[in-house]
């Protein structure tokens, strides 16, 4: 480099001229990352509702959801991170009406309850696969997002039929038998639409009087609740 070249001067910027972040800089940084990722979720939502994990790549992700696919790695570090969170996300709807509406009457509550369920299988129908099926291949977080939605389920109904959801392993047996009834149910329907939803829906509903009814026979101190002996 020629010496005689007049070298370019570099300031010193003055005191107070780069500002340090401050909290709500973090803050609003935080808000706009989980405001994107929870985009990324409902586009998610919206690509895989109907089509399986193995039938869309990450390269037909990203340009279906019109991101780059670095960004959908930037926050789920994989397909199968991704996959896991949308249905995670999705469920986490479905686990909140179950536990909900506790103010309604315990049978409004149950029809809400299952309706919802039916809704989102309908809705849902690769997600839902997935969950009850237990994932790609032997996933244990897919089975534990569908061990949380069938607890939801239990909790629910015990607390509409007994006012607790503490109950004695007869009565959690007999409500789990009947939630994977359900699940077996809804599979077949949604695999062949047969039956319109409300029937569906009161077909389960006359099925869990009747697991309520055979659980007060095992299990006198849980007394099947009056709307389950309507057909006595």
């Amino acid at each position: 480099m020629n010496s005689s070249q007049p070298r370019e001067s570099v300031r010193p910027q003055p005191l107070g001229s780069v500002r340090a972040e401050r909290p709500h800089d973090r803050v609003r940084g935080t808000e706009r990352s989980e405001g994107r990722r929870a985009e990324l979720l409902a586009i998610g939502r919206r690509l895989f509702a109907d089509t399986s994990y193995d039938a869309l790549s990450m390269d037909d992700i990203a340009r279906q959801a019109h991101v780059a696919k670095g960004l959908i790695y930037y926050y789920f570090r994989s397909k199968r991170g991704y996959y896991l969170a949308i249905v995670e996300d999705s469920v986490a709807d479905l686990v909140t009406s179950a536990a909900g509406g506790l103010e309604r009457p315990a049978v409004d509550r149950l029809h809400r309850t299952i309706d919802g369920y039916l809704r989102y299988a309908e809705h849902n129908q690769a997600a839902y696969r997935t969950i009850v099926s237990g994932g790609v291949g032997f996933d244990a977080e897919v089975h534990a997002i569908r061990d949380g939605v069938r607890e939801a389920i239990v909790a629910t109904i015990a607390e509409g039929a007994y006012g607790r959801t503490a109950i004695a392993p007869v009565a959690r047996t007999g409500l789990l038998a009947w939630v994977c009834g359900v699940e077996g149910a809804t599979l077949d329907w949604i695999g062949r639409p047969e039956l319109s939803r409300d029937a569906l829906r009161e077909l389960l509903v006359k099925t869990l009087g009747g697991t309520l009814r055979a659980i007060e026979e095992v299990d006198p101190t849980h007394p099947a609740p009056a709307p389950a002996r309507r057909d006595d």
